[in-house]
Formats: structure tokens, C-alpha cells, sequence
């Protein structure tokens, strides 16, 4: 019989924590990693997991491919969480497109829905701003409105936004290709660590993104949603919601709305998690959450020696 933990949230990475051969160390112990990627490959008709395998890397991080790639990945460290313990979350949430993994562990979502979905998803941004268009950055170092107000003041007619609120310190913006650069010269010129473009090939959550988020919303009408088994709280109003409109609702203002990650990550510890638990490839979240919620304990799930050691504190 499971164990639900009310001090206890997994969240799940988006995009950006991609890399080749990703969970390759996990899938050599754990049959259920290639499983998953197999039902992936079903549904999208391409070998998933030789793309996050054997690349080409610009191949994997095309985000047609990084989108269903990056939902296989988080289920599959889920699903082999799932066999060896008997804990389970009373939260979860996702960094943008994680969103859609927890929505699948949480039972909201089939696998192959969710599959189909993302990849609708990824293939509606990218013909809505075609690669070398758009671009976003990682800002490091500022305040919040400090790069709020720098994207207002080099726009130009042009878009550029603050889209990923990370953590206190990191803010990612998003838009045009020559907005966004003019906003990362701009954030240096006040003082800002650093300003890197991030390795992706779309402008999520700004402006651009508002016509896939129309054409996304139609595809979500004709997709069952149930409400999640755990207590699932959204990037774009920091809220769970168990209606099935109103989770579509959210996931498409998600496309062209700010992740609001820091509220997400403040909302559940005050709530009364003590626990976060990263579900997936990289060390993306764990890294952003313990600035966030620094007296909480933060954990890492995205190989054999991370899932050991998880395993080991939980059993303690």
C-alpha cells in the first residue's frame, strides 16, 4: 500500500535540462526507462530514445523533439521511483513543460496523450516563430523589475519580456532573437553576473507564443483530462485546479504567460512542504529551489546513484 506525504512535492524539469544520453545510466538497471521511450516512439513514430541517445544534439534540441523527450524522461524516473518505493507526494508541480509530466504522474493525463500533446505543442511554437527568430536568456544577478523594466526599455517595436521568474537572482526573458540580445547587453551594462542565451529553439512563454496558444486550446478540447490524484499547482496562476476546463485553461496561458516558479516553490513550502524532490533529467530545479526554500531539503532523482541515495533517505 502507497504512503502519501503531505510534506513531500516532486517537480519535474522543462526545457533546457536536456542532454545527449540522458537516463542512459538509469535505463542500463531499469527496464522501465526504454519502455517508456518505446510507447513514446509508438505514438510520435520516430526513435525517441536515439535521438536523446545518439543525438545530433541540434536534433534533440529541436522542440518538437525536446518536448516529448523531456515528458518521457520525467515519467520514466517516476515510474521506476514508483517500483521501488511506496512513497508517493501529496504536491507536484512542473517547470513549464514539466507541467505536462506531473499532469501524467499525477494521473490527470495518459502517457500518450500527454505524448501527443507535447509534441502538438512543440510543433505549434516552433511554426509559430521558426528557429532563428526568437530566442531566450538567462539573466543572473538583477531584480525582478529591474529586468521587467530593461525588456520594456529596449523593445523597439519588438517583443521582449521577463517569461521565467527561477529563482531570486535568475529571471529568463524571452522574444525576439535582436530584443533579446539588446536586452541581455542592456541587463550587463546595470550590472548583471551574466546574460546567456539558453539552448533552445523557441520564445516561450511571451507574446510570440499567443497564436500557438489559440491553435493549443482547440487540441485541448479533445483531450480527456481528469482531476490529478495529487494537489498539482500551476505555473501561470500558482493555483490546482480539478476541473478539466480550467487545468486547459491553464495550460494554454501557460504558452504565452511568465513561469511563475518562485511563487510555485514559495506557495507549497509555506503550505507545509519540507521535501522537494527533483523527478528527472539534470540538476536544473534542485538547484533553482534551494535558493527559494532554503530551509527545506532538496533532492535530485536523474540516475542510478541519485535514485540510490533518495531511496536510502526515505527509508532512514
Amino acid at each position: 500500500m502507497n504512503k502519501q506525504m503531505k510534506s513531500l512535492a516532486f517537480v519535474f524539469p522543462g526545457q533546457g535540462s536536456q542532454s545527449l544520453g540522458m537516463l542512459s545510466d538509469l535505463a542500463d538497471s531499469h527496464d522501465e526507462v526504454k519502455q517508456i521511450f518505446g510507447r513514446a516512439s509508438e505514438v510520435l513514430g520516430k526513435d525517441l530514445w536515439a535521438i536523446v541517445t545518439k543525438g545530433p544534439e541540434e536534433d534533440l534540441n529541436q522542440t518538437q523533439n525536446t518536448q516529448p523527450a523531456m515528458l518521457a524522461a520525467g515519467v520514466a524516473v517516476w515510474e521506476v521511483w514508483c517500483k521501488h518505493s511506496i512513497i508517493r507526494p501529496d504536491w507536484m508541480a512542473g517547470h513549464s513543460l514539466g507541467e505536462y509530466t506531473a499532469l501524467v504522474c499525477s494521473d490527470a493525463l495518459s502517457f500518450e496523450d500527454g505524448i501527443k500533446l507535447v509534441a502538438e505543442r512543440g510543433r505549434l511554437m516552433q511554426e509559430a516563430v521558426p528557429a532563428g527568430v526568437g530566442s531566450m536568456a538567462a539573466v543572473l544577478g538583477l531584480e525582478d523589475h529591474q529586468v521587467v523594466a530593461i525588456c520594456a526599455q529596449v523593445a523597439e517595436n519588438e517583443v521582449v519580456s521577463a517569461v521565467n521568474f527561477n529563482a531570486p537572482g535568475q529571471v529568463v526573458i524571452a522574444g525576439n532573437l535582436a530584443a533579446v540580445e539588446r536586452a541581455m547587453h542592456a541587463a550587463k551594462e546595470v550590472g548583471a553576473k551574466r546574460a546567456l542565451l539558453l539552448p533552445v529553439s523557441v520564445p516561450s512563454h511571451c507574446a510570440l507564443m499567443q497564436s500557438a496558444a489559440e491553435k493549443l486550446d482547440r487540441y485541448l478540447l479533445n483531450t480527456v483530462i481528469d482531476k490529478p490524484k495529487m494537489t498539482l499547482i500551476h505555473n501561470v496562476d500558482v493555483a490546482s485546479h480539478g476541473e478539466p476546463e480550467k487545468i486547459r485553461h491553464a495550460l494554454k496561458e501557460q504558452l504565452y504567460k511568465p513561469v511563475r516558479w518562485v511563487d510555485t516553490i514559495k506557495f507549497m513550502h509555506d503550505e507545509g512542504v519540507t521535501r522537494f524532490v527533483e523527478c528527472g533529467p539534470g540538476k536544473v530545479l534542485i538547484g533553482l529551489n534551494k535558493r527559494i526554500a532554503k530551509d527545506a531539503e532538496h533532492l535530485s532523482i536523474y540516475n542510478s546513484e541519485t535514485l540510490n541515495k533518495v531511496l536510502e533517505q526515505f527509508n532512514d
